[in-house]
């Protein structure tokens, strides 16, 4: 796998399931200050911009797992005011409109995530590019499409990237297609030299 990135992070697998991995450039100054099998939590500076936290996130899929992934989550951050970006796969689809096929729209699955969302203040980046970020790669009556992935922000992060917007980019080679998180705002063409394996 060809990244072209100068430092990463590794969450190792629990078993063989989890394991996150965290790349990034020269031009961004990272410290990782917390992380567990679901999320690594850091504080980011973009070429001697002001720093902020940025969580990476993938939520356990399981009911059983849920309640205590985003209580912990939301304990990471006491200052309702803080500079915070929580992205990745939330493994939660928030409301009727993010489900196409399969069963129903299941408002408890997804209690502990607008929870989560009270209780933090976070608000979700609007994407473009597409309605979902998963499918499960069948067709016609047996297709089921959701959104999984998503990018959340405090009101202060917002206003130190006011023009920030989220891409949802073509899946190739995964059952999820990648997000973007442009902080300028600017569209522009992805090369496509790179895939995350979909576990």
């Amino acid at each position: 796998m060809k990244m072209k990135m100068d430092n990463a992070f590794y969450v190792e697998l629990d078993g063989i399931a989890g394991g996150l991995p965290l790349w990034w450039s020269q031009e961004v100054k990272l410290s990782v200050i917390h992380y567990d099998k679901n999320f690594i939590d850091t504080v980011i500076s973009i070429n001697g911009e002001p720093e902020w936290f940025g969580t990476f996130i993938y939520a356990p899929p399981y009911e059983d797992g849920k309640q205590c992934f985003w209580e912990r989550l939301g304990a990471l951050r006491n200052d309702v005011n803080a500079k915070w970006c929580v992205m990745g796969d939330t493994n939660i689809v928030a409301s009727p409109t993010e489900k196409y096929g399969g069963s129903p729209f299941d408002h408890n699955n997804a209690k502990w995530y607008h929870e989560f969302l009270e209780h933090t203040y976070l608000m979700e980046i609007q994407s473009k590019g597409g309605a979902y970020t998963w499918s499960n790669q069948r067709s016609e009556e047996d297709e089921i499409c959701e959104k999984l992935d998503r990018v959340l922000s405090s009101l202060e992060w917002g206003f130190l990237f006011p023009k920030a917007i989220v891409v949802i980019d073509a899946a190739i080679t995964s059952d999820h297609a990648p997000i973007v998180t442009l902080t300028n705002g600017l569209l522009k063409k992805f090369k496509k030299d790179f895939n995350f394996e979909s576990s």
